[in-house]
């Protein structure tokens, strides 16, 4: 017979509520869901006393390097860190090598994941000047989206042409999701601090891609996406000013969403000094003020999704100079860690962290039967334990890369468990090796 598992006494964390609950789950689906369910000689029972049972996190923007980067993480190295930080489904970025720019390479990708993935998986097609046909090739059932750069990027996955983003935004038969950046903002502040003849450092990287930056290139998204009546999710938000472009309240029947990273809302530019290269992404963190009012948006309804950006690279290549150093840090693992410090620090409710990290996605990409712990749907579950702490270090880090922004930090909670389709994957120490777990994401478009 097979296997069942028995979570007992939990406390469930879905759709708003917080309920002490046991949870069964058969084969790759959550069965059962009752104040008390009887224990069977099949069933594997979780204790799970004082714990939080939640929906994995689903991950809408992650970058594993695989092909082409592999030295700075893979598919295999950077899925087992995010199972180990309870992110259960992944959606990955077109920036490898080569760029993931046609169908051929973005199905290639879904066969590497087959072979090498823990968690769900989905990839992103990324968007050229030239590939217009590729884009309206895409399926709405099996693919997340397509990325469109609409800033500073590299190769050939820069797309500033006006008539070109006009064909995207009306022909894309998926999600448009971007990245807003404007590159000759960019270029005019950095210019104008070199002028000045100061040595450019760290210190400099969110005034050189600063709020205005972010803002002419989101708002020229969102009027694009009202002229075409488009379906579009702005990633990475970072500024006080952007929020005003989107809309408040739930998610339900909006065109236009917009998302928030981890690191977005831990650090601010207060952090430079210490921290240094390893927290320089794109877009850059800026002051605390956009900090809180990034959290802030999570009340209002402004910010829709929280995701990762997770983005690794070697330590070797991140200790360089500044303008040398890439952009970029890797956070799967310690993402839904650093949110429940959040609401442990009172700026989130944890009911609101399983909203944006889990249902919303699910909302957001039509996920069929994932984001949420329901009877019928799959067991992409997470088990946390609010009464021990995780202390992480460069050292203990499952990155490829093996290091961490969060070095030396101690997180209230614990990621006890792990759960992909029904399998668990980690166990709170180690990974444990499903190889026939994960499964490529459907939508139902």
């Amino acid at each position: 017979m097979s296997q069942n598992t028995l979570f007992k006494n939990v406390t469930v964390v879905n759709e708003g509520v917080r309920r002490v609950a046991d949870v069964r789950i058969s084969g790759q689906r959550i069965v059962k869901i009752e104040p008390e369910i009887s224990a069977s000689s099949q069933d594997v029972i979780i204790d799970g006393q004082g714990c939080y049972l939640l929906p994995g996190m689903i991950d809408d923007q992650v970058h594993f390097r695989e092909p082409g980067l592999t030295h700075k993480g893979d598919i295999a190295s950077e899925s087992r860190a995010a199972v180990a930080g309870g992110i259960t489904s992944y959606m990955e970025m077109p920036n490898v090598k080569p760029s993931t720019t046609t169908i051929a390479a973005l199905e290639h990708k879904f066969s590497l994941a087959n072979k090498a993935s823990l968690a769900n998986y989905s990839f992103y097609l990324g968007a050229t000047e030239n590939n217009i046909e590729q884009i309206k090739a895409l399926d709405p059932k099996s693919h997340c989206g397509v990325k469109v750069f609409m800033g500073a990027s590299t190769g050939d996955l820069l797309v500033e042409h006006p008539q070109v983003l006009d064909n995207i935004f009306q022909e894309s038969p998926t999600l448009i999701v971007t990245h807003c950046e404007s590159s000759p903002i960019i270029a005019e502040n950095l210019l104008r601090i070199t002028k000045t003849g100061k040595h450019i450092d760290i210190t400099d990287h969110p005034i050189i891609r600063d709020v205005n930056a972010c803002y002419a290139s989101s708002s020229y998204a969102v009027n694009l996406a009202k002229k075409f009546n488009s379906q579009l999710h702005v990633l990475h938000i970072t500024t006080a000013r952007e929020l005003n472009l989107f809309d408040t309240g739930p998610i339900h029947g909006k065109n236009i969403t917009a998302e928030a990273c981890v690191h977005h809302l831990w650090f601010s530019d207060q952090d430079y000094q210490r921290l240094g290269n390893r927290i320089k992404c794109n877009p850059s963190i800026k002051s605390n003020n956009d900090r809180l009012a990034l959290l802030n948006a999570m009340n209002t309804g402004q910010i829709d999704i929280i995701a990762t950006d997770h983005a690794p690279h070697t330590l070797a290549e991140k200790q360089v100079d500044y303008q040398s150093a890439p952009a970029g840090l890797p956070l799967v693992e310690n993402a839904l860690l650093s949110l429940l410090d959040l609401v442990s620090q009172e700026y989130l409710t944890i009911e609101q962290v399983v909203e944006k990290v889990a249902h919303n996605p699910a909302i957001r990409y039509k996920i069929a039967e994932r984001g949420y712990v329901k009877e019928g749907y799959f067991a992409d579950l997470v088990l946390v334990n609010p009464n021990r702490k995780t202390q992480v270090t460069d050292s203990n880090a499952h990155y490829k890369c093996q290091w961490t922004p969060f070095d030396g930090h101690q997180f209230e909670h614990k990621i006890a468990g792990t759960w992909v389709n029904g399998q668990q994957v980690y166990d709170g120490d180690q990974i444990i090796e499903h190889m026939n777990a994960s499964q490529r994401l459907e939508f139902s478009h």
